[in-house]
């Protein structure tokens, strides 16, 4: 449409990648994942630099976040991928709902081992077996709801070394 920018400003790499010419028309690439289902319904996974690739699973941020966040502890969570596309360690970091934040290493423990197992239960064969809670994520600020996932990955591998 006309909102899209033919170019991003000193990018030439990001134009490249994110820009596509049609005759007169230019077209933005996203960056999203979705696929459709065998009822035909488009089924959103995320944004696919955030995307977690280890040896032998890819997994989204909205499918694995989705089911975390139907915890009753849990106000949101992020997917993290920590080291090397290919090779990464997925962490789920968990922000807790007021009040129920884990004081003591025990709580956070229990609590983590709770959290994993209710999202892992539903993950369908994949797995994550790394959690971490924060207290408030570090977000876009111009709204909240854009939680800066490249920052919350760099985070959590400096708490998991």
């Amino acid at each position: 449409g006309p909102v899209v920018t033919e170019a991003y400003y000193n990018q030439p790499e990001q134009t490249a990648n994110s820009k596509i010419r049609d005759g007169q028309t230019i077209w933005h690439r996203m960056g999203d994942v979705g696929y459709f289902d065998e009822q035909g319904r488009l089924w959103y996974c995320g944004r696919k630099s955030h995307r977690v690739v280890t040896s032998d699973q890819t997994l989204y941020t909205i499918l694995c976040e989705t089911l975390f966040n139907s915890h009753p502890a849990v106000l949101r969570s992020a997917l993290a991928g920590v080291g090397p596309k290919g090779h990464q360690q997925p962490v789920i970091v968990i922000e807790p709902v007021e009040g129920k934040y884990p004081s003591s290493k025990k709580e956070r423990k229990q609590l983590a081992a709770e959290i994993l197992d209710w999202g892992n239960r539903q993950l369908k064969g994949k797995s994550i077996t790394h959690l971490l809670f924060h207290r408030s994520f570090p977000v876009d600020y111009r709204h909240n709801a854009k939680i800066l996932r490249e920052q919350l990955a760099t985070w959590a591998q400096n708490k998991i070394r």
